[in-house]
């Protein structure tokens, strides 16, 4: 999936997968520089740091990130917050690849990569969970 999901309440452009993982790691702290980033991502793969500069000054002007100078540095940090991100990008990944069938989302996930058995104590929970609040209602 090239683009990633938007949050509909916020209106902002959609992210690539880079810009995706741009954001993962500036919700991870409070605040990140361009350096920050670059060391992060060049440790998983070969990336030039003016492609980092770049592509975090696009997701400042697009709003999701916030930028602020102190002498030549300049912080990031994300404008977004994480989980309502994920939640629009999952929510849009069972709509276009699932046919909005979150159990056929589960099964490819079981099937394509399984789960260990502490995640699926975490998901029987969450599930168990969500499964209460859904009768409260």
């Amino acid at each position: 999936m090239n683009a990633m999901a938007k949050p509909d309440s916020d209106g902002l452009p959609a992210l690539s997968e880079a810009q995706l993982e741009i954001m993962h790691i500036a919700w991870d702290s409070p605040e990140v520089t361009v350096t920050d980033v670059w060391s992060v991502l060049s440790k998983r793969r070969s990336v030039a740091r003016n492609t980092v500069l770049t592509l975090m000054d696009r997701l400042e002007k697009k709003g999701w990130l916030t930028r602020r100078a102190d002498g030549q540095t300049h912080y990031y940090a994300a404008a977004v917050p994480r989980k309502s991100t994920l939640g629009t990008v999952v929510h849009r990944l069972v709509d276009a690849a699932f046919a909005g069938s979150a159990e056929a989302l589960v099964l490819a996930l079981l099937e394509g990569r399984g789960v260990s058995d502490d995640e699926a104590k975490r998901i029987r929970k969450l599930i168990d969970e969500a499964r209460t609040r859904g009768k409260k209602s």
